[in-house]
């Protein structure tokens, strides 16, 4: 069979039944597919069920349909190459469970009016590169010192670690690529074990923030030209590439992956992106590709 429907349960649960499992193959029926019997990634927590037949959008369709009260994830994709070589993420509310200019901001008594200009951005109302100009410039003159308490506050979403730490097990490159400050991406990179980070640079004079980001600023276009630039220097074209973000800035490295996944989205992002995680935690993106859990790594 070449294609795959993955379902998943939300985080932390065992949620996914046998009985779902068996009404999502019904509905593949239905829409004119061929399924084989359930193979468990994890019991209770992710399943595939191979098929053949319509294309995945239209089988992802006929199974949301029959599952919509269900709080499931699921995709449908080909067989064919779905283990990703390489990972290209996003790192704030990605990877990690912060926006850290809204957490400069509120430290140094901007938040509100900051975290109102970073909602809009990332909902795609404003230009990344103006807008992130426009939040830095509100704190200029703070002291340095700041930097070091917003790193205190940094978390990583569930699954980043096991995310990066199993596919680049088997081979795969790790990248953060963020329109965040590279003093963080290098913190995140070295907790997650990604194997490099792109990020913009925070100017410092005289210990103090100056209200300026190092030029060019990584945004939109700079995210979707890192993935094909990383995966032309290992030989691998885009479709080998799994991508995740969840911000209007990350919707062109989403669409040039050959899975891009929205994690958790804005709903501009979750309605453009081909695949959506909106239940799971990061390891959802380990069983997209087929990982069991038995070969997670942390």
């Amino acid at each position: 069979m070449d294609q795959v429907l993955t379902l998943i349960a939300p985080a932390g649960s065992s949620a996914l039944t046998e009985a779902m499992a068996a009404a999502a193959a019904i509905a593949l029926t239905e829409a004119g597919a061929r399924p084989g019997p359930a193979d468990w990634l994890d019991p209770g927590a992710a399943c595939d069920v191979p098929f053949t037949g319509p294309p995945g959008n239209t089988a992802e369709a006929a199974v949301r349909g029959r599952l919509a009260d269900a709080p499931l994830d699921f995709a449908a994709q080909a067989v064919t190459g779905r283990r990703r070589m390489l990972l290209i993420a996003d790192m704030e509310s990605t990877i990690i469970g912060q926006e850290l200019i809204d957490e400069l901001a509120e430290i140094a008594g901007v938040g509100s009016r900051i975290a109102e200009i970073t909602a809009r951005s990332m909902a795609g109302e404003l230009d990344f590169a103006a807008s992130l100009r426009e939040r830095v410039a509100l704190i200029a003159g703070q002291s340095a010192a700041i930097l070091d308490q917003v790193e205190g506050r940094i978390t990583l979403n569930p699954g980043a670690r096991e995310l990066v730490q199993t596919m680049r097990a088997q081979g795969a490159y790790a990248a953060l690529v963020s329109g965040g400050f590279t003093r963080f991406t290098e913190r995140v990179r070295e907790t997650c074990g990604f194997d490099e980070a792109r990020g913009n640079t925070l100017t410092v004079a005289d210990g103090r923030l100056t209200g300026r980001v190092g030029e060019p600023i990584l945004g939109r276009e700079a995210k979707a030209a890192a993935l094909k630039d990383l995966a032309r220097q290992r030989g691998l074209t885009p479709a080998q590439a799994c991508a995740v973000g969840d911000g209007a800035n990350d919707l062109e490295m989403l669409g040039a992956a050959g899975l891009g996944v929205a994690y958790r989205a804005k709903p501009i992002v979750r309605d453009a992106a081909r695949f959506r995680i909106d239940h799971g935690d990061l390891t959802a993106l380990l069983f997209l590709q087929g990982y069991r859990r038995s070969e997670f790594r942390d």
